[in-house]
C-alpha cells in the first residue's frame, strides 16, 4: 500500500509543498466553519466594513467623553491603568471607569478589524489594494492605541492629544474608502466621451478637483478644531497643559476656515446640480451636515462648551470627514467612466 502511493507520486514533486497544501486545506477547512467567513459574498464583506467604520466613529465620540469629562488622566499611566493594576480601583472614581472603559475599547475595535481584515483578504473579489487597505487599518488601530497612551505618559500634552485625535480621523476616512469600494450596489458607469479633450470631461475633472480641495479644507478645517480645543477648558483635566494659544483667537480662525468649507460645500452642491453630476446626493449630504455642524459649533461657543454639544460637535466632525471622502470617491469614480460609480 505506501509502494503504490510512492510511486504514483509524480517525479520532481516537493512533499514539503504537499505538507503545506495540507495545511492550507486544514486552514480554510477552519475558516469554512465560522458562518460567512468560508466564502464571504460581497455584502457580508460590506456589513464588516461598515460595522468597521461604525466602530471608528464610535470611539471618536466616546475619546471626546473622556476629555470632556476630565477624565483623561483617570487611569494616570500606561498601559496598566495604576503601577501595580491593569484595572482602576475605588480611588480613581468615576473618571478611572470612564478611562478604563474607553481602553476597553479599543479591544473591540480591534476584534472588528481582525473580523474585516480576514473578511477582505477571503473575498474573492477584492482587489490588492484593497487588501493593503484593509491591512493599514487594522494595523493603525493599535498604533492609535499606543499614541492614546503617549498622551497620558505626556499628561495630556495638547499636540499630542491632537495628534491621536487626527489619528483617529484618518481610520474614519480610510475606513469609508473601504466601505466604498466593498459597497454592493454600483451603479452603472457613465460613457466614456469620444475625445478627452471634450467640455464633458473637463467638467468631471472639475468635479475631482472640487471634490478634493473639499476634502483638503474639511482637514483644516478638522486640525484647526484640535487647536481650539487644545487652547480651551476641556483638556482632558484640570491639571492638563493647554497649548498657549488664545482661545478666540483659535477659535476665530476655526471659524474663517468653516466659512470657507461653506462655501465649497456650496459650490460642490451647485456644480452637481447645474451639470446633473452623480455626486448630487452625497453633496447636499455634505451641505447638511456642514449646516448641523455650523449651528452645534456656534451654540457651543456662546453657551459656554457644555458637556454635551461638544461631544456631538466630536461626533459631527467624523460624519463630515466621512461626507467629503464620499464626494471624493464618487467624483473619482464618475470621472473614470469604466469604473462603477456610486
Amino acid at each position: 500500500m505506501t509502494t503504490s502511493q510512492t510511486s504514483t507520486r509524480p517525479d520532481g514533486a516537493d512533499p514539503d509543498r504537499a505538507t503545506t497544501e495540507g495545511g492550507n486545506r486544514q486552514v480554510g477547512g477552519f475558516w469554512r466553519s465560522i458562518p460567512g467567513f468560508g466564502r464571504p459574498t460581497i455584502r457580508f464583506v460590506h456589513r464588516w466594513a461598515m460595522a468597521l467604520l461604525v466602530s471608528n466613529v464610535g470611539i471618536v465620540a466616546t475619546g471626546g467623553a473622556v476629555r470632556v469629562t476630565g477624565s483623561g488622566l483617570g487611569c494616570p499611566t500606561w498601559p496598566r491603568c495604576t503601577d501595580d493594576s491593569f484595572v482602576p480601583h475605588g480611588e480613581l472614581g468615576i473618571h478611572g471607569a470612564i478611562e478604563f472603559g474607553n481602553r476597553m475599547l479599543t479591544w473591540v475595535l480591534i476584534i472588528i478589524a481582525i473580523a474585516a481584515w480576514i473578511a477582505v483578504l477571503r473575498y474573492a473579489g477584492s482587489a490588492r489594494r484593497d487588501k493593503w487597505l484593509v491591512t493599514l487599518i487594522a494595523l493603525g488601530i493599535p498604533f492609535q492605541g499606543v499614541i492614546g497612551g503617549i498622551t497620558v505618559l505626556t499628561d495630556l500634552n495638547p499636540w499630542v492629544v491632537a495628534l491621536h485625535f487626527i489619528l483617529s480621523m484618518i481610520l474614519v476616512s480610510a475606513a469609508t474608502v473601504l466601505v466604498f469600494r466593498m459597497r454592493p450596489y454600483p451603479t452603472p458607469a457613465e460613457p466614456a466621451p469620444a475625445d478627452t479633450d471634450t467640455p464633458g470631461m473637463a467638467t468631471r475633472r472639475l468635479g475631482v478637483y472640487l471634490a478634493w480641495l473639499l476634502y483638503a479644507v474639511t482637514w483644516v478645517t478638522i486640525y484647526l478644531g484640535t487647536v481650539v480645543t487644545g487652547s480651551g477648558p476641556h483638556a482632558g483635566d484640570a491639571d492638563a497643559p493647554r497649548n498657549g494659544l488664545d482661545p478666540d483667537n483659535a477659535t476665530q480662525l476655526h471659524a474663517d476656515a468653516v466659512f470657507v468649507l461653506v462655501g465649497l460645500g456650496l459650490a460642490a452642491l451647485i456644480y452637481a446640480r447645474v451639470f446633473a453630476r452623480p455626486q448630487q446626493r452625497s453633496a447636499l449630504v455634505f451641505v447638511g451636515l456642514l449646516v448641523l455642524q455650523g449651528v452645534i459649533g456656534f451654540v457651543q461657543f456662546f453657551t459656554d462648551l457644555p458637556v454635551a454639544l461638544v461631544i456631538a460637535h466630536m461626533f459631527g466632525s467624523a460624519l463630515l470627514l466621512i461626507g467629503a471622502t464620499w464626494q471624493v470617491l464618487v467624483a473619482r469614480a464618475t470621472d473614470q467612466p469604466h469604473v462603477d460609480a456610486a
